[in-house]
């Protein structure tokens, strides 16, 4: 929000979002909200980023083209990975167990 000043002398000063020409007072402050608004935009646009996060389909703030199902794949190879260990490990307790069990009854 800033003002033009239409006549220093007098005090006259304009409002360009308004339209408004009124009488500059020396008991008021004006602020320029530009600065914050800029920065508002700046977290809106994080915000928005922290909720894309969320879906593996959305792209992200600070990512390549392109890299949109990046998080999807890497869910689906990471959990892969993990069910063929997790699987693998069943198995080999399982088989261990069986082993113990027959030289148990002895019928090795």
């Amino acid at each position: 929000m800033s003002i033009i000043r239409i006549a220093p002398e007098v005090h006259l000063v304009l409002d360009p979002e308004t339209g408004v020409v009124a009488e500059e007072r020396a008991d008021s402050v004006l602020y320029s909200m530009d600065p914050v608004f800029e920065r508002l935009d700046k977290l809106d646009g994080v915000a928005d980023d922290l909720v894309n996060s969320l879906s593996p389909s959305k792209p992200l703030l600070n990512s390549w083209p392109g890299r949109e199902n990046t998080s999807y794949m890497a869910g689906i190879y990471g959990n892969s990975f993990y069910g063929v260990v997790v699987g693998l490990a069943f198995s080999g307790l399982l088989a261990l167990i069986i082993v113990i069990k027959r030289l148990i009854e002895g019928g090795m």
